[in-house]
């Protein structure tokens, strides 16, 4: 990847996930030093400008001597480094090095090019510098995090290469790399921004897209599973309430659905309708999609911003302080996805409760052959709940809430690390409570039209012969847990989800891209 002015998400994963190498666009080293130019200059002179020669926050009025500029960035590094908590996942932290690196590029930011290109280095060398997840109000940037993520470029903090974590002096020189010295400006530019906020958030959209794909199979197979209308999915339907979510949701279901046996066989039964968690599948997850749809568009704007300060004009000569390092675009747009996501879980419950129980399935009790030696996957919907209710929890928007830092001089802050933290948390709850409706689809469809000798549409047929080379049917009550596990993997890799879209012919283009 050659890092210039276009960061998408695909390429984004490109590089967090798939490891391909990053190189500084000669337009972009370019642009980097027209700017470092200019604070050049303003060292060179009298005016007193915010982060290169004053000091920070509330200090910002104090005038630094040109002698100590070095020192004044060292000791922002070194006194904004004290996050607390567990250390960030790896590709969390090489989202934050490629997006600290695409903001410094697009030459507004005022450091060397040396600078941009040492957090490359460490990227393409996966050395990971360690990383506290708290401490992030989400302002300023994510103060705490980004200094931690800038303390191995000169020579401090830890690093974790080869699956080690050392101290980073010792990473740099493995690597045959000098820490830097950092000079006038440099060290406020790598520590203002919404790179933690932003990574958090474009790895979240990966896997929230995923998710809701599979959602959308997992009702398919509950649908099949319990002889369910497929009229509720007609594109005449959708078409009288057209949100695009609702259309695309609509129309990977009737795929999946397609050319399906069992509809066909309980065409006379005589039932009026089905519960609400199976037939507003388009409607709950169609707002979901429209949801990602956004988050999408937020994430566009953000891969393409300058978000640090003050900003430097290199064309006018001009430094302008303002709010770009503000986290509220998206901290918000997390909220929303944490309530998108929850729903998808909870809905996901409701039609796990309308496999296990008998008087709205016609199944045997908690799909338990012999129930009562048997317990079948009776717990397996407690697990689920307990997801859920958990989940209700952690959607209470962060970004309501400000706490005031840096003496009042920043009264109002995002708390927009918190909301991507817990957006993170949501999908991997939502992903369990997801394969427990997969398990307990499965399991109907063996006792129901398995037993009849039915086939299912094209993807659910296509998902429960791959379940099943996974995980077998449950003969008698056993150790569930490695099933669950299984599922979820199947679930999370995408790797059931591939399989139903590529028997059904299912666009992926349906869902956001």
């Amino acid at each position: 990847m050659i890092l210039d002015r276009q960061l998408d998400l695909a390429t984004f994963l490109a590089v967090v996930r798939g490891g391909e190498p990053v190189a500084l666009a000669d337009a972009a080293r370019e642009r980097v030093r027209r700017a470092r130019a200019v604070v050049e200059r303003i060292v060179d002179g009298e005016e007193a400008v915010y982060g290169v020669n004053t000091g920070f926050g509330k200090f910002a009025t104090v005038r630094v001597d040109r002698s100590q500029l070095a020192l004044l960035q060292h000791n922002l590094l070194v006194s904004h480094a004290v996050g607390v908590g567990e250390s960030l996942p790896s590709e969390v932290v090489r989202g934050m090095l490629l997006l600290r690196a695409q903001s410094l590029a697009l030459g507004h930011s005022g450091v060397r090019p040396e600078v941009l290109e040492r957090l490359l280095a460490l990227l393409n060398a996966r050395a990971h510098p360690v990383v506290p997840a708290q401490g992030s109000v989400g302002a300023s940037g994510d103060l705490a995090p980004l200094a931690h993520l800038a303390l191995p470029l000169v020579g401090l903090g830890e690093v974790e290469l080869s699956g080690k974590v050392r101290p980073a002096a010792d990473a740099l020189a493995e690597l045959g790399l000098a820490p830097l010295v950092l000079e006038a400006k440099e060290g406020l530019a790598l520590i203002n921004g919404t790179q933690l906020m932003g990574s958090l958030l474009a790895l979240a959209l990966a896997d929230a897209r995923t998710l809701l794909g599979t959602a959308n199979l997992a009702a398919a197979m509950t649908v099949e599973a319990l002889f369910g209308s497929h009229r509720p999915f007609s594109a005449g339907v959708v078409a009288l309430r057209p949100h695009p979510g609702a259309v695309a949701v609509a129309a990977e279901v009737r795929a999946f659905l397609r050319g399906s046996a069992i509809a066909p066989a309980h065409a006379e039964c005589g039932k009026v309708q089905d519960a609400y968690s199976l037939r507003a599948v388009p409607q709950v997850h169609g707002a979901t999609h429209d949801a990602l749809a956004q988050a999408g568009r937020v994430l566009a704007v953000e891969f393409a911003s300058v978000t640090d300060n003050p900003l430097i004009f290199p064309d006018t000569g001009e430094v302008i302080s303002g709010g770009n390092f503000h986290g509220q675009p998206l901290a918000l747009t997390a909220d929303a996805l944490k309530v998108a996501l929850s729903e998808l879980g909870s809905i996901s419950e409701r039609r796990t409760e309308q496999l296990l129980n008998p008087a709205l399935s016609g199944l045997p009790a908690f799909l338990a052959p012999q129930g009562g030696l048997n317990s079948g996957l009776m717990i397996a919907q407690y697990t689920a709940a307990a997801l859920v209710s958990e989940n209700k929890v952690l959607a209470h928007p962060a970004s309501v809430d400000s706490i005031p830092t840096s003496a009042n001089q920043e009264d109002h802050v995002s708390m927009g690390a918190h909301g991507a933290q817990q957006l993170r948390h949501i999908l991997e709850n939502v992903a369990s409570v997801l394969a427990v409706e997969v398990l307990a689809a499965a399991q109907a469809l063996d006792l129901g039209a398995g037993a009849r000798g039915l086939r299912a549409g094209a993807g659910v047929q296509a998902a429960w012969e791959r379940l099943r080379r996974e995980v077998p049917s449950l003969e008698h009550d056993r150790l569930y847990r490695p099933d669950l596990l299984r599922v979820r993997e199947l679930l999370v890799s995408g790797e059931l989800l591939r399989a139903a879209r590529e028997a059904a012919g299912a666009d992926p283009e349906l869902h956001p891209a």
